[in-house]
């Protein structure tokens, strides 16, 4: 399994330009220890826990925006910034370009090229006159010792080239001045084109670095200036506009010049990209099930869910990385998307300002597909330039075994704040690692959870949970107090591998006990189970749980509704 993994990362090195050797050595190790450190922690977590109910954790918690709880240093940092955007701001000096002047640098660099150029015509005129006065022996005589080794033909043959060269000279003096002056005539011409190219080369930099100057200049900045519509203006006293530069400080760790300019490419990037009229365009729906928001988290922040399978279609794959046009909308699309999720939060001191982000790899085309994980380095680079702190976390989950490899060939291009939000998981703990920031009932079915869509049974109804010991069993009962009604319930054991059974108990002990549903095993592949019944007299849904042929505990979750004829 290791050398197929090396075989892997070494193809996919030779396709995409990513790290250095070393890098990636260094950056997969901490991969592997944090991956390590990670997955005990979960399972100490579990054996030591015994949740009465549903157990709810949020293991990462963002910092406060309120500005009486930063720390005295973050307080300086985050009043220096707003100085520093509001005389930008008021100044038109936010997208000027800093006093560099490289006309003058080129200036300065001209007489030495010149001199430069100058030394080497007078060296290739020197040898040019001294090949023209090399006609006599004696020259040849000179150039013999790099040449002791020649027969007695090439002797001869020079002695022969001699002898003609002299008979030459003698006819024909005229002719080799005339030679020699246009030697040097040439060699002069060579170089004067070549002073010529390099002119214009330096003119035409400097056109360009003067055009690009007097746009920037003749760019005004509106002092009504919005980032995800907070305004950006200090002075204007907008509850957001401190949770916004903090974002961008936090994402710098408070060092407010790198802050000040991350936010300025931020603004020009957004520009460029024409990102505040993105949400009006259509992409198509081919990448519809690729992303979506659905549901909240345990702090009522939004949910992304990206679903990497849908790439294993070659027909979708091609139209969407098979021309830069396509890979290009690709990136856009996934900002559209990220500008949705933005638009359901509160950016004010104490409201939900980020979201969450689930990555199912499950069926994830490998890293051979060079095109899609270079997109995927591309939006995670862009998404973390150009959207600092407004995602919580990025949890990984029915992660293969190769995405190990993989993740060494993203991480040189992550921040370390980055990679510490991230959250790895395999397939057997996805459902578990998701309940530690998803309520159950915001869970969709498909990974593990209550939610359906469209779901008319339930709407608030609270999710319950039960410890089953291992060699143990537990009864859940369901209350039918009516005549009449219909019950519904949802359960769910993490990881099943348990005998379950379903059956309807009357209150009149004389009554026969209905068998709902038989007792069978339920493999651990099982995803949640939903069931009705209609009862015509009181009494009870009792679901047994039977572990007695395990020896780890197992959770079971489960919800249920009572409807009366008055409630439907």
């Amino acid at each position: 399994m290791t050398a197929e993994v090396k075989v892997e990362e070494k193809q996919v090195e030779s396709e995409v330009v990513i790290a250095s050797v070393e890098e990636e050595a260094t950056v997969k190790a901490v991969v592997e220890e944090e991956v390590q450190e990670k997955e005990p922690k979960v399972e100490e977590e579990e054996d030591e826990s015994k949740p009465k109910g549903v157990e709810k954790i949020s293991s990462f918690k963002e910092e406060s925006d309120f500005f009486s709880d930063l720390t005295e240093s973050e307080k300086k940092a985050l009043s220096d910034l707003k100085t520093k955007l509001e005389e930008a701001i008021t100044e038109n000096t936010l997208f000027k370009k800093k006093k560099e002047s490289p006309v003058k640098v080129e200036k300065k660099k001209e007489p030495e090229e010149k001199a430069e150029d100058e030394k080497k015509s007078e060296a290739v005129v020197s040898q040019e006159e001294a090949k023209a006065e090399t006609s006599e022996p004696a020259v040849v005589a000179e150039e013999i010792p790099k040449e002791e080794a020649k027969t007695d033909a090439d002797v001869t043959h020079a002695a022969k080239d001699e002898t003609i060269e002299a008979v030459v000279e003698k006819e024909t003096p005229k002719e080799e001045l005339k030679t020699e002056d246009v030697a040097v005539e040439e060699v002069k011409a060579e170089n004067v084109e070549e002073e010529e190219k390099k002119t214009e080369a330096v003119v035409t930099e400097e056109a360009k670095a003067e055009t690009v100057e007097q746009e920037e200049e003749d760019e005004t900045v509106d002092n009504d200036i919005e980032l995800w519509g907070v305004p950006l203006l200090p002075s204007k006293g907008a509850e957001g506009t401190d949770v916004i530069l903090l974002k961008f400080l936090r994402a710098r760790d408070f060092k407010v010049n790198e802050a000040f300019e991350m936010l300025k490419k931020t603004l020009k990037w957004r520009k460029e990209q024409k990102i505040d009229s993105i949400l009006g365009e259509d992409f198509g729906e081919d990448l519809a099930s690729a992303a979506y928001m659905n549901g909240l988290d345990l702090e009522s922040r939004p949910v992304c869910y990206n679903i990497y399978s849908v790439f294993g279609n070659e027909e979708l794959y091609q139209r969407t990385f098979g021309s830069e046009q396509s890979r290009e909308n690709l990136l856009k699309w996934r900002f559209q998307l990220m500008e949705k999720g933005i638009q359901k939060l509160n950016l004010k001191p104490g409201g939900v300002t980020s979201l969450l982000q689930i990555h199912d790899l499950k069926n994830c085309p490998g890293l051979l597909k060079k095109e899609l994980w270079v997109a995927i380095k591309n939006a995670i680079v862009a998404l973390q330039d150009n959207y600092p702190e407004l995602v919580s976390r990025n949890v990984f989950i029915n992660v293969p075994f190769w995405f190990y490899a993989g993740s060494t060939l993203l991480s040189p291009f992550l921040t370390q704040r980055t990679k510490s939000k991230f959250v790895v998981t395999r397939p057997a703990n996805g459902t578990e690692t998701l309940l530690k920031y998803i309520p159950a009932e915001e869970i969709p079915v498909q990974y593990g959870g209550f939610k359906r869509d469209d779901d008319t049974e339930f709407s608030n109804e609270a999710v319950s949970e039960v410890v089953v010991k291992p060699g143990s069993s537990e009864t859940i009962e369901i209350p039918a107090p009516e005549t009449e009604g219909t019950l519904v319930w949802d359960i769910a054991v993490l990881g099943w591998e348990v005998n379950y059974k379903e059956e309807f108990v009357p209150t009149n002990e004389g009554a026969y006990t209905i068998i709902v549903q038989k007792g069978k095993k339920i493999g651990s592949n099982e995803g949640p189970l939903r069931n009705s019944f209609k009862n015509s007299e009181s009494g009870k849904i009792v679901l047994t749980v039977d572990n007695v042929s395990s020896k780890k505990k197992k959770r079971v979750l489960y919800r249920y509704r009572t409807k009366t004829e008055s409630s439907c």
